[in-house]
């Protein structure tokens, strides 16, 4: 049960972290159904752009609010060049969002030094 309750806290909104962790997990979430309506709307059986017109308009507005989540996050835990760099190229990668709050985490980058 600790861990789950440690789980729960670190997606808590309560704090700068938890918050970038949601936005962070949000933003790769919308990728893949951009990425799934993408491929409905160019390969796949039935074609239909329903997928890229929701997760379109989703994933660019989940997008901002990650910059804003990681330039708020960066700012709260001092993060130096190598993590903003890193925290941009996670925005625009798909899931790179993930790899980078994988990374944040295992560094430490979301705790206050």
């Amino acid at each position: 049960a600790g861990h789950n309750g440690a789980m729960v806290a670190s997606l808590s909104v309560g704090s700068t972290a938890g918050r970038f962790r949601l936005v962070a997990l949000a933003e790769a979430v919308t990728w893949v159904g951009l990425l799934t309506g993408m491929y409905f709307k160019y390969v796949g059986s039935p074609r239909t752009e329903i997928g890229v017109q929701i997760f379109g308009m989703a994933h660019g507005i989940v997008f901002m609010v990650f910059v804003v989540a990681a330039v708020l996050a960066g700012r709260a835990y001092s993060w130096g060049a190598g993590a903003w760099l890193l925290a941009a190229v996670g925005a625009i990668v798909p899931l790179g969002s993930v790899a980078f709050l994988a990374w944040a985490d295992r560094t430490d980058r979301l705790k206050v030094r």
